[in-house]
């Protein structure tokens, strides 16, 4: 990509940016049988990944109340309710897609 360029995605309003993107939240929210890791193995991002970045972009959260925001409680009871066990075959998919993330997640 050409640095000096604007990306496109730069010129979007924010308002428009942050609607959505809370569309986004509100989809995976309703989409529990999309797994976090399933999610990391394709994409190489998940639910805890836009928590992370809500905080990096400044929100004034700890890494537990940011979760809360995405998931839409605890995470703690997120993970009881709707996360299951990990497979073999799911962490080496995230493994690999992790390292197609140019060194950030």
């Amino acid at each position: 990509m050409n640095m000096n360029a604007t990306d496109p995605l730069d010129t979007l309003d924010d308002a428009v940016a942050a609607t959505a993107f809370r569309r986004l939240v509100r989809h995976l929210r309703r989409r529990h049988d999309a797994q976090n890791i399933d999610l990391m193995g394709l994409s190489g991002f998940c639910r805890n990944c836009l928590a992370d970045w809500i905080v990096d972009a400044g929100a004034p959260l700890d890494k537990a109340a940011a979760r809360e925001v995405i998931h839409g409680m605890p995470f703690a009871e997120w993970k009881a309710k709707y996360q299951t066990e990990a497979t073999p075959e799911q962490l080496a998919r995230m493994d690999e897609s992790l390292k197609r993330n140019g060194g950030g997640h």
